[in-house]
């Protein structure tokens, strides 16, 4: 039997909230699970951090990043600016980063930004890592029982063959999406921290049921099975559940430990969600079998072209009529960075918080890209995150 604590480095995980009343919405929650590990209980389907200390250094970082957001952004930005007008360039012109990275590098204010920004995630990445191995233990005794409970099923694929792209620390990560046992766990706290620095609620999952209920269906109305790419911990699953009861949802994603904690929180929550280790680029799922596709901020995390992989799988696991609805940036009516400032941001983006492909997604044709893997693209469809409008694929009947 394998170790405890070496096998909480690869394949562990932690349990989250039970479902209480969800805003608008009546949530059923499930019978108390003797092996669920909640320490000091939780807040709303939220579950609360293993003791006060680690509750008090999240607020710690959340207000940091908060900071960061609401004063630091704003001044830099100005000085940025300033910088370029005193050197004869027009901060409104889309000027490349190379024409100007030598202004700016060593500018204390843009700096200042730039690391607040860094090193508030990091912390972050920190602090709930620590928490969570402390207690291992616990949190994988918890994992194991998790993953033969029910309502709905957990696959997992231990032989799977994950291409280098998925092996990156995205978002510096500990481990990234794959490599950490307690990556879902990371990842939802860590979220929620930058949802709230961009003055997005989700600490009830507020922010994924609005994106559920702006999943459009095909023009039949039918959605008896959906499938959610690159679902990462569930959350867009679950609320596609909730608010289509009667349709099987499914929800895939490359790492084991996002799928599982996904799964836990189903469970907990008494949501019927099936969840499987698998690759959105080859789902194993038969042709034309479901009617809706989604996926959130999955194309940006991947090189253009598994992007485009996706893009035809999406193709060919919809029946004829299907919708594929990928909300990312880019994939709605938000403008591509326009000014030399956002290019830097961009940039910044790309370098120091780890993602890899953002800007050579950025250069893709999206719209091209859907239309070469055979659907009719609709650029009009329902809003979704920031966008007033969403692409929509359709699969012609």
């Amino acid at each position: 039997m394998l170790n405890r604590r070496l096998f909480a480095g690869a394949s562990g995980t932690l349990s989250a909230a039970l479902a209480v009343l969800r805003p608008g919405r009546k949530a059923e929650a499930a019978k108390p699970k003797s092996f669920d590990v909640e320490p000091r209980g939780t807040q709303g389907r939220l579950e609360r951090m293993p003791n006060l200390d680690t509750d008090s250094r999240v607020d710690f970082t959340t207000g940091l990043r908060r900071y960061r957001t609401d004063v630091l952004e704003s001044a830099a930005r100005a000085r940025f600016n300033e910088i370029l007008q005193a050197n004869g360039l027009d901060p409104k012109a889309n000027i490349p980063h190379a024409n100007f990275a030598a202004l700016v590098e060593d500018d204390v204010v843009i700096g200042l930004e730039g690391r607040v920004r860094i090193d508030s995630q990091r912390m972050a990445h920190r602090l709930f890592k620590q928490a969570f191995e402390r207690e291992q233990d616990r949190y994988i005794a918890e994992l194991e029982a998790y993953d033969k409970a029910g309502p709905g099923t957990l696959e997992l694929n231990p032989g799977l063959v994950m291409p280098d792209y998925t092996r990156h620390e995205i978002h510096m990560q500990p481990g990234g999406y794959v490599g950490n046992a307690f990556a879902g766990a990371i990842y939802h706290y860590g979220t929620n921290a930058f949802y709230e620095a961009g003055k997005i609620m989700n600490y009830q999952d507020e922010h994924h049921a609005q994106l559920a209920s702006q999943v459009p269906a095909p023009a039949d109305g039918k959605m008896m099975r959906i499938l959610d790419m690159g679902c990462g911990i569930g959350q867009l699953s679950i609320a596609l559940k909730e608010r289509h009861p009667k349709a099987e949802i499914w929800g895939i994603d490359v790492g084991a430990p996002m799928v599982r904690y996904g799964h836990m929180r189903a469970v907990d929550l008494n949501v019927e969600v099936h969840f499987a280790q698998r690759l959105a680029e080859d789902s194993k799922f038969p042709d034309g079998h479901f009617d809706v596709v989604a996926s959130y901020i999955l194309h940006h995390e991947v090189p253009a072209e598994a992007s485009r992989k996706i893009m035809a799988e999406a193709f060919r696991v919809l029946r004829p009529g299907g919708v594929y609805f990928p909300i990312d940036f880019y994939t709605g009516n938000r403008q591509m960075p326009s000014t030399a400032y956002g290019n830097f941001q961009e940039w910044k983006d790309h370098r120091w918080n780890n993602e890899i492909w953002r800007i050579e997604y950025r250069q893709m044709d999206f719209p091209g890209a859907l239309k070469a893997a055979g659907f009719a693209v609709n650029q009009d469809g329902p809003a979704a995150w920031y966008n007033k409008a969403n692409i929509i694929g359709v699969k012609p009947a």
